[in-house]
């Protein structure tokens, strides 16, 4: 079983998005025996909110329910539960090297660096833009699929 954990500031906005997400583009490949995928933060300051409502609207859009999901924290400890930390921007890397101290099994990368054009997920908390976000999340995260699958 592959286990990922999406990774962004505060765990309402893209890394919830990309962990339904995923969830979702796995079970319709018939896969979802074959991944754990959750999400978290690097902040506390979201802590045990709901997901944002943008994120939930472009969710319930696509009939996926999110509404148990609330906002919770990365630990030192998930380095070792985990294969995978994929984060959404350079910042949510630096926060996340900082919580495990380093990165020696090469856990970690961004969602966009399996893209053909590596950038950051343009965080819609502060953009308001939640259609880019989600094109972006949805590029990461079909090539982030590809990728797991070759593995």
């Amino acid at each position: 079983m592959k286990k990922i954990m999406f990774v962004c500031h505060g765990n309402i906005c893209r890394s919830p998005m990309a962990e339904f997400l995923m969830k979702e583009l796995v079970k319709e490949k018939g896969k979802e025996k074959d991944y754990f995928i959750r999400s978290s933060a690097t902040s506390s300051e979201e802590l045990y909110n709901p997901v944002h409502y943008g994120t939930r609207k472009i969710l319930n859009a696509r009939g996926i329910d999110c509404s148990g999901k609330r906002a919770e924290k990365l630990d030192r400890s998930d380095y070792d539960k985990f294969d995978y930390f994929v984060c959404m921007d350079s910042r949510n890397m630096t926060n996340i090297l900082r919580i495990f101290g380093h990165d020696k099994e090469n856990k970690c990368t961004k969602l966009l660096d399996y893209a053909d054009q590596p950038r950051d997920v343009a965080d819609p908390y502060w953009t308001g833009d939640f259609n880019e976000t989600l094109y972006d999340i949805e590029e990461g995260i079909k090539k982030l699929y590809e990728f797991l699958e070759r593995e």
